[in-house]
């Protein structure tokens, strides 16, 4: 009989026990519904609802069904429904009808809020945790080709030279700001649920701060309306994984197009590329496209929990129960992308010379000639003017503007000097640009000293 059944005549229909069943993804809880409980019987003790006794016995037979189902010797059968119905059910069974108080004064509603809460603090600070190996990995990357020089890139077309050091450690600024969004989430949901019932509250003469304190929550919730019906943290969690993923996935874009044969600006390791069954001469970024392939599951995770609760009016609705698979599932690919891209990108061997070889062509330094007028008093804009003439000129005679002779720049406005050539070099193009967040030696230096800095502040 169910545990909830004493108002049913008739069972429930072998089709509605599969449909209505959540235990099958909602059992990789079980630590923290135990968890909870306990605290929850360590609550009712100090209250005086419960006795030290019974709440002994309940303490000592939740650990013990901890160890059966860490043991795998924990029998999950789909009539329970879901962890909380099952490691009830099974308390019961070992403990006899003591068992049955532990759910006084707190409802499924108010219980699986806060097993999914402490579960995504717990997942979130792992998450972080392999977001700063991440920065890490590229900080490193970073300072190893501190002085490579690569094209750098608007439109996909050639734009400026900078250095990969530069490009590398903007990915670590997107990486930083998804650590701080992480951060924020798990900071919002650390609100003890428990204790708001099942929308009312409890007539119960409780103490929810205790709880909190044991369960390692920072308040309450206020309201218990909004406790047992709200999945913004869910959502917000969702959301933050999803930047994460679109961010390796924008990384994962450019290794796949640095690593063709027309790029050619990086190779991947053997051991992170894969083969063609029918190309014997093929070397594939497979994991690159992988991580980038799997964002797509991850925003529909995000758009599917979104949809759920678009429509819901208060309180709880099953349709809640649909919150935990897609964020599980985010959860799961997240990490492991997090981890094998990791390790992708440190075996990647960046090719300088051939980064080198393609600044040449496409007039890269031509903002640095209009500059250059524009520092000898010439107005901007009619610098701009000039050297999209001087561009022209190129083009027609098949020249790089490096190429060009003193009087050959005189011809188009004798502002041009001696000068000229050296400070229109790749070099120069790259090295002098050191505004704060520039790809010039010394603002880079600035750059990854505070990347060094902030690792180390968050790492404790």
């Amino acid at each position: 009989m169910k545990l909830w059944g004493g108002r049913f005549v008739e069972g429930s229909s072998k089709i509605l026990e599969e449909f209505n069943a959540s235990i099958n993804f909602d059992k990789r809880m079980y630590a923290e519904d135990i968890e909870g409980s306990i605290a929850h019987s360590k609550m009712l003790a100090k209250q005086g609802i419960i006795s030290s006794e019974e709440q002994r016995a309940m303490k000592d037979g939740l650990l013990e069904i901890k160890e059966e189902i860490e043991a795998e010797n924990f029998v999950f059968h789909i009539e329970d429904e879901d962890i909380h119905m099952a490691i009830e059910k099974r308390l019961i069974e070992k403990i006899g009808q003591i068992g049955g108080k532990l759910h006084t004064a707190r409802s499924r509603n108010d219980q699986v809020a806060v097993d999914i809460r402490m579960y995504l603090k717990k997942e979130g600070t792992l998450i972080k945790k392999l977001l700063e190996e991440l920065m890490g990995s590229i900080l490193n990357k970073s300072i190893e080709n501190k002085e490579v020089i690569m094209p750098g890139y608007t439109h996909l077309q050639r734009a400026q030279p900078i250095s990969a050091a530069h490009h590398f450690m903007a990915y670590f600024q997107m990486f930083k700001r998804d650590y701080e969004r992480l951060e924020q989430s798990i900071e919002r949901m650390d609100e003890l649920p428990l204790g708001a019932g099942a929308l009312a509250g409890t007539t119960y003469n409780i103490d929810r701060e205790f709880v909190a304190k044991e369960l390692g929550f920072e308040k309450v919730t206020e309201n218990s309306i909004d406790t047992v019906s709200d999945r913004d943290f869910i959502i917000e969690m969702n959301f933050v994984i999803s930047m994460i993923s679109m961010h390796l996935s924008r990384f994962c874009e450019e290794i796949v197009v640095w690593s063709t044969t027309e790029f050619s600006f990086v190779e991947m390791a053997d051991t992170y590329s894969t083969g063609s069954s029918i190309m014997p001469q093929k070397k594939n970024p497979d994991v690159a496209e992988l991580i980038r392939g799997k964002t797509g599951r991850i925003y529909g995770n995000l758009v599917g929990i979104m949809t759920v609760m678009k429509g819901l009016p208060l309180a709880y609705n099953k349709d809640t129960q649909e919150d935990k698979e897609g964020i599980f599932d985010s959860i799961d690919t997240i990490k492991i992308s997090l981890v094998i891209f990791k390790e992708m990108f440190e075996t990647m061997k960046i090719n300088a010379d051939r980064m080198y070889e393609n600044l040449e062509g496409g007039f890269i330094n031509a903002t640095d000639v209009a500059d250059y007028l524009a520092k000898k008093g010439v107005p901007f804009r009619e610098a701009h003017r000039i050297v999209g003439e001087i561009v022209v000129y190129c083009e027609v005679n098949k020249r790089k503007i490096s190429e060009l002779k003193l009087g050959e720049f005189k011809e188009f406005d004798e502002a041009f000097g001696e000068d000229i050539h050296k400070k229109i070099s790749l070099e120069s193009c790259v090295w002098e640009r050191n505004s704060y967040g520039g790809t010039g030696r010394k603002a880079l230096e600035v750059q990854m000293n505070n990347g060094k800095k902030y690792l180390e502040k968050i790492g404790g």
